[in-house]
């Protein structure tokens, strides 16, 4: 073939190939340009501010802080998953802290789904202000397109659970999934209103990142503010945060996408689980009930759980609930390892940002959680 006839075939193929592309959902535009989601996703899209405290509460700093040195094995750890900043607070006071990379106290991450665990606290905090009825409230209360069909027996507690039956597919990287199409699309709204009812609500525990989107959706249905205004306003600043944390939207002027894009940095992710641990109040202020927050973080253990085999034993209202060495305490999770503990037993905290995790699970936990436990908790010994 001369050389002027394949410049012409290539040219060719490449037209084909770039009209094929455009010619494709913006999502899915977005989601071959991106390819697969990670923690400095946090510009990539617009957002809506949430502003921090006018006076911010500091963490204290350990007379001993960052006396520990990790060992070769533990720094080979989390270099392998990537980790970009890990803390280790007890006692209200800062313990322990590195960064690595370009991340600072001051860098803002995507903490992914761990940001499914906030909107569970506001569903609570709603509740407690009377804006949400009861907890057995159907949905179409709040939402009118949930008020016929199988949809219009789905309760909040439902969704709160992760049991609303409805036709999720979990799955960042399948270009096709709802998932995929939640985070690079922008109708997000209209993707969790079409989702419909294919098993009996209240049952079983399937992870359904559309259960807490239409959550957010409630709360604001039920409050009249967006999910970050009303997270400013009840959590952030009452919280004494120190820094803006971003809520990333599907468009501009869209909605928050709730389900996963909280930015925040370390220090004040650290926070929820402060909070956690003195049982909703916050330095003499209860910004949650104790009643709430303790249902939130133990077992819904009325429903079975995913492997159908007994009781579910790992997730409350949309906070999971960890099982290591003999002791059971509440966790943030999010996409690539992004992780917040509050270890109740030893009045600890330990946060985890990341570039990715494990794929290999034990049962619920991927395989690298205990790893960041038993490091924290090497840090934990050194003073005890």
């Amino acid at each position: 073939m001369k050389k002027g006839k394949k410049l012409r075939v290539a040219g060719g193929i490449i037209a084909l190939v770039t009209l094929f592309f455009l010619c494709l959902p913006t999502y899915m535009r977005n989601a071959l340009i991106h390819w697969y989601p990670d923690i400095s996703d946090t510009y990539l899209f617009d957002s809506h501010a949430v502003t921090k405290a006018d006076t911010c509460w500091e963490w204290p700093v350990a007379p001993d802080y960052n006396t520990y040195a990790l060992d070769s094995t533990d720094r080979a750890f989390l270099a392998e998953w990537g980790t970009v900043a890990f803390l280790v607070i007890q006692e209200d006071s800062i313990l322990y802290e590195a960064y690595w990379e370009d991340w600072t106290p001051q860098t803002l991450s995507n903490i992914f789904s761990a940001t499914k665990s906030i909107v569970g606290i506001l569903i609570g905090i709603a509740y407690d202000e009377g804006y949400i009825g009861s907890l057995d409230d159907k949905v179409g209360k709040y939402l009118p397109e949930f008020q016929k069909g199988k949809k219009s027996k789905i309760t909040i507690r439902n969704l709160l659970t992760m049991s609303s039956g409805l036709n999720w597919d979990e799955a960042y990287t399948a270009l096709f999934s709802k998932t995929t199409q939640a985070y690079y699309g922008d109708e997000i709204r209209k993707l969790v209103m079409s989702l419909e009812a294919v098993e009996e609500a209240g049952k079983k525990y399937s992870y359904k990142s559309g259960d807490t989107q239409l959550l957010s959706f409630v709360l604001e249905a039920a409050t009249g503010q967006t999910i970050s205004a009303y997270a400013e306003e009840k959590l952030w600043k009452p919280m004494q945060a120190c820094n803006d944390a971003l809520w990333n939207l599907d468009k501009k002027g869209g909605d928050e996408k709730s389900y996963c894009c909280f930015n925040s940095t370390a220090r004040d992710m650290a926070r929820f689980a402060r909070l956690m641990l003195h049982k909703g109040n916050w330095n003499g202020k209860q910004l949650v009930s104790e009643a709430y927050l303790q249902e939130a973080m133990s077992p819904a253990a009325y429903l079975e759980n995913e492997f159908g085999d007994g009781p579910l034993d790992y997730y409350g209202f949309q906070i999971w609930i960890m099982h290591y060495r003999g002791m059971q305490f509440p966790a943030f999770r999010g996409l690539g390892g992004q992780y917040l503990f509050a270890i109740p037993q030893k009045n600890a905290i330990v946060v985890r940002f990341g570039h990715k995790r494990s794929e290999l699970y034990e049962r619920e936990k991927t395989v690298d959680m205990d790893g960041y436990l038993d490091i924290a908790l090497k840090i934990l010994a050194e003073r005890e």
